[in-house]
């Protein structure tokens, strides 16, 4: 079910998948909220919502700026990690929705970490092409892989042939494609790249890096094995204090969207993780 969620930044677009009857304030089992990529849409997560959704609640939100939200009132306060955190935990505070977990892809995964220094609600996190960032510059060169498509990031103003293109390198250009990828590039504020990118660059939110290295709760990883935009031997090479199933996850035949390329791999990973927890 979607509907719409007042919040300090805009109204965000959520969908919501839940056992029958169940309300939020008598959960039988931990919620989870996934979290999408830069220039997607809540709907990347269809496979995992109509799995997980038939057993415990599954909420998926739209960004600020992204898909069925609307753009952000104040851009520079809400399109970067810091902002993107509060939308969610504010979105989550609506629904009465105190401890949950969180699935975040990329620039979702980065926006959990941050979540997790702002709020104990949130329990654990399974991240999917998301290195995090220490303190140290040194750290985007070598968490990152050089391709045109990383350039598009941060990129304010798309051709059609460029989203295009975005769509198919974020979610695999092996993988289905369908309409509304495009659209979610297409559809985009460009200014939510920019900003997101001008304020990662300023170093700007948790060091995301420290924060793997030292908070308790368990953070699960489950990349594609052919990522083709993160260092996957950079992730490899992290000290996570709690490695949710001692190890970091890497998917055959997958790139940088393995929920989408491979879901099926994908949700046995996240099974276990959300059943641990």
């Amino acid at each position: 079910m979607d509907q719409k969620v007042t919040t300090s930044h805009c109204e965000l677009s959520i969908s919501v998948t839940k056992p029958q009857g169940e309300a939020y304030a008598d959960l039988a089992q931990l919620p989870v909220l996934f979290i999408h990529g830069n220039s997607s849409c809540k709907e990347v997560f269809r496979r995992q919502m109509q799995v997980f959704g038939l057993q415990r609640t599954c909420i998926a939100i739209d960004l600020p700026g992204h898909g069925q939200s609307d753009d952000a009132i104040e851009p520079g306060i809400s399109y970067n990690m810091v902002g993107y955190a509060d939308a969610m935990l504010q979105v989550m505070q609506k629904l009465a929705v105190e401890s949950f977990y969180v699935v975040g892809w990329s620039l979702g995964g980065h926006i959990g970490i941050e979540m997790m220094g702002q709020s104990d609600s949130v329990k654990g996190l399974l991240i999917s092409g998301t290195p995090p960032i220490g303190s140290d510059g040194s750290d985007m060169a070598d968490a990152f892989l050089p391709s045109d498509h990383m350039g598009l990031t941060g990129q304010e103003v798309f051709t059609n042939e460029e989203a295009a293109s975005y769509a198919r390198a974020t979610c695999g250009a092996g993988a289905q494609h369908e309409p509304f990828l495009g659209e979610a590039v297409r559809r985009t504020d460009g200014r939510a790249r920019r900003l997101m990118m001008e304020a990662a660059m300023r170093g700007e939110g948790v060091d995301q890096k420290h924060l793997i290295e030292t908070d308790p709760r368990p953070i699960a990883v489950a990349n594609g094995a052919n990522e083709q935009m993160v260092n996957n031997q950079y992730l490899l090479s992290l000290k996570f204090s709690n490695l949710a199933l001692g190890q970091v996850h890497l998917i055959a035949d997958a790139g940088h969207a393995p929920f989408w390329e491979a879901p099926e791999a994908f949700n046995v990973i996240l099974k276990r993780c959300i059943g641990a927890c």
